[in-house]
């Protein structure tokens, strides 16, 4: 499965009604660690069909930023039926992430 970007208008379809556990990463172009994150977020979406992997980019949501308390970035939540459960900021290794 690839990556979705998400945008407040799609994300309650996309990651609150959604049935598969969501890793949400919230990133910015500008922004160099988001860049090095980048490659592992599309591998465990294309390794892991079972986990539905969207980008959310704060300088186009910030609402959706400010909505999950992103101070920094990358920020990663991971949400089971709309809940977070997880969450980290920062560059992680994928096991880490996993």
């Amino acid at each position: 499965m690839s990556v979705i970007n998400v945008t407040k208008a799609d994300f309650q379809k996309e990651v609150t009604e959604s049935e598969k556990i969501v890793l949400l990463d919230f990133w910015a172009p500008w922004c160099g660690p988001c860049r090095m994150l980048g490659p592992i977020v599309e591998s465990i979406a294309e390794e892991y069909p079972e986990v539905k992997v969207c980008k959310v980019n704060v300088d186009e949501e910030g609402e959706l930023a400010q909505q999950f308390g992103v101070m920094s970035i990358p920020a990663v939540f991971v949400l089971e039926k709309g809940e977070i459960i997880n969450q980290s900021v920062g560059v992680k290794p994928k096991q880490q992430l996993l």
